[in-house]
């Protein structure tokens, strides 16, 4: 662990070479996300939900409990009928170590994931502007699109990510439950990136 690392909480996946080239692909990832988002889930369930066929969800969820995304939920199910659940809350990537790996295909599945993250922030994003006025007042004052340039040198940048992340993971602690009266899932994206002059 890196001197100015913290550790990671148990219910973080940090991934390496080989956890990665079994997460990066476009549908494996929904899948995760949707098993997070939504709760445990049928490959049916997640056919249906993802537009996808239920034979492809089931051979990617088995993808993904072969490398410890997934497990069964023996809880759900009746007869043959297999549950899913996410393994873990999240996943943190070594985004740099992955990218600069000596091994291309490494490489490439950390492009694969990047630029489906990106995709994803975008579709996300596109939601909610075509439904922000079916929600309650209070949401529709909450909500936030911005961006900022400064000029800094890495070191301040990575400081000031950090001070970010400290900041989201402080209302993480404070998340409330689903019973709670006018709560929702509230997303973040982050891109913070720097850009040539010209």
């Amino acid at each position: 662990m890196a001197e100015n690392e913290k550790p990671t909480p148990d219910d973080i996946r940090v991934l390496d070479a080989r956890s990665l080239r079994g997460l990066a692909h476009p549908l494996r990832m929904r899948l995760l996300d949707a098993l997070r988002e939504y709760g445990p889930a049928t490959a049916s369930q997640l056919a249906d939900r993802l537009g996808e066929s239920s034979g492809a969800t089931s051979y990617h969820l088995r993808q993904l409990a072969r490398y410890g995304f997934v497990v069964e939920d023996p809880e759900r199910g009746k007869g043959r009928e297999r549950w899913w659940k996410s393994a873990q809350r999240g996943i943190r990537m070594g985004v740099n170590e992955l990218l600069h790996n000596a091994d291309p295909s490494v490489r490439g599945a950390m492009s694969t994931m990047l630029y489906e993250l990106a995709t994803t922030h975008g579709e996300e994003m596109s939601t909610w502007l075509g439904t922000w006025r079916e929600w309650p007042e209070e949401w529709r004052r909450a909500w936030d699109i911005s961006d900022w340039s400064t000029r800094l040198t890495p070191e301040l940048a990575a400081e000031m990510r950090d001070k970010v992340y400290e900041v989201i993971q402080s209302y993480r602690e404070k998340e409330v439950g689903q019973d709670v009266e006018n709560s929702a899932r509230f997303r973040v994206h982050l891109h913070a990136f720097p850009r040539d002059d010209d």
